[in-house]
């Protein structure tokens, strides 16, 4: 069976070596770098399945680095700062990373998020999306990730394609805000309604003619979400 791999992003070799061997005991196949040019590179060839990523970095910072790596790949991301401050968060989450821990942290933690991560992107749970839906003015590629509102294609965010992902499964089912929760960010998110409404707003604004005035995704009041099936 093959490992799940992490490519560790981090210009402290005190903290890549810690690391390493706290994961790779705990059972991952890890791969390293020390700063964004470097990490992007191993991205590219090696194809990891989760990144943790440090943002203050030489050459490269880690919003930088996610900013690009989001042009080639979806793998799962989170971020490291020694800064911990709210605005750091914000701003790597709303970028598209998964999740965050400030600096000093337990590595007893950063394990549980990943094994969290790791849940969410179980091969049966990705077959059960299918690879294209195609509706009035909107054409969505789940394989390729790949989505074209009204003949213009629009860059998603992880965050959001796992959003739709969730809806496009579903079609025609309520989808309650806690299963979305769950879903893009994990058991501990399940009652940060506002959280969901934030990311959803962000997604209409990107797919739908009148964000304001939703025809696709429908909210069903305290509740959760909708996408009613495709017409033939």
């Amino acid at each position: 069976m093959k490992q799940f791999r992490v490519l560790l992003v981090d210009d402290e070799d005190r903290i890549l070596n810690f690391l390493t061997s706290k994961l790779k005991a705990t059972g991952y196949e890890i791969l390293t770098a020390h700063d964004g040019v470097e990490a992007l590179q191993v991205a590219r060839d090696e194809e990891p399945d989760l990144i943790v990523l440090d943002i203050l970095m030489p050459r490269m910072d880690g919003f930088e680095t996610l900013k690009q790596l989001r042009t080639f790949s979806t793998s799962p991301v989170i971020f490291l700062s020694a800064r911990g401050v709210d605005s750091d968060k914000i701003k790597g989450l709303t970028m598209g990373a998964d999740d965050y821990l400030p600096k000093p942290f337990n590595p007893d933690e950063l394990v549980a998020r990943i094994e969290a991560i790791k849940r969410r992107l179980s091969p049966g749970e990705r077959r059960k999306t299918p690879e294209k839906v195609v509706y009035p003015g909107l054409d969505i590629n789940f394989e390729n990730h790949r989505i074209v509102v009204r003949g213009e294609e629009v860059h998603l965010t992880r965050i959001e394609w796992l959003l739709l992902s969730e809806l496009v499964r579903n079609t025609g089912r309520l989808v309650t805000y806690q299963e979305m929760l769950i879903k893009a960010w994990g058991p501990e998110y399940r009652d940060d309604v506002q959280l969901l409404r934030t990311w959803v707003s962000r997604l209409r604004y990107k797919i739908e003619k009148d964000p304001n005035d939703p025809t696709f995704i429908r909210t069903i009041p305290k509740s959760g979400y909708l996408i009613d099936a495709p017409e033939k």
